[in-house]
């Protein structure tokens, strides 16, 4: 089945559903009044304003993209006009290089380096102050994350700590080696809904991290 042509006015995002991090974006979306899907099909790709691939096992995912055979309808629905956002293994996924290995989509111009900080006892939280996304600063959070080493003359940087860069963008596609889901900030989210031209429903000068907690997410755990 081939996806219909990319409609920003649905005002849908998804969450691509085959490992990782999925209720934690949905939960971060449902916060902002913005409708989210899970997308693990072909015809689920119909009409998406954005699609975001979440953290987990980025060899993985690459794996049952093509087990699922939907490799191709989501690179046919990116040239239709659909944004991306890589959160951490999504950014692996997206990278035109990865070292030491093959690029899986190749979407933005970026190098990215694999388990760059080391093991899961390496993760760490963080924040940083990132004027194009919000006025405050925004907490971080890393695990096993890779480097984004280098970028192409494509491709804005969003920020940089030390010598790597942490979160990037082109036209299409955005990318963070971090996890803003595991956060109770809705920054990324409001700005990638943005960059989809998806309005959030609730107000964000209220701020609608308030009362988050890390469970949170687990009510759309139980009701998938």
């Amino acid at each position: 089945m081939v996806a219909k042509k990319n409609d920003n006015s649905s005002g849908i995002i998804g969450i691509l559903d085959l490992q990782g991090g999925v209720h934690e974006h949905l939960d971060h979306l449902h916060r902002l009044g913005i409708a989210g899907r899970k997308v693990k099909q072909a015809a689920d790709f119909d009409n998406l304003a954005g699609l975001i691939i979440p953290g987990g096992e980025s060899s993985c995912i690459f794996r049952l993209l093509n087990i699922f055979e939907i490799k191709n309808t989501l690179l046919a629905a990116c040239r239709r006009g659909m944004k991306i956002w890589g959160t951490c293994a999504g950014a692996i996924l997206l990278a035109k290089k990865v070292v030491g290995e093959n690029a899986c989509l190749g979407l933005i111009d970026i190098e990215v380096e694999r388990n760059s900080f080391g093991s899961q006892l390496d993760s760490f939280k963080s924040e940083a102050r990132i004027p194009e996304v919000d006025a405050d600063p925004i907490p971080l959070t890393f695990i096993r994350a890779p480097k984004i080493l280098n970028a192409g003359s494509t491709v804005k940087v969003l920020l940089k700590i030390g010598d790597y860069i942490a979160a990037a963008e082109n036209d299409n596609i955005l990318v963070t080696i971090f996890h803003p889901e595991l956060t109770a900030s809705t920054a990324f989210h409001r700005y990638f809904a943005a960059k989809c031209k998806v309005s959030c429903r609730i107000n964000t000068e209220s701020r609608a991290d308030e009362g988050w907690n890390y469970c949170s997410w687990t009510r759309h755990a139980r009701i998938a």
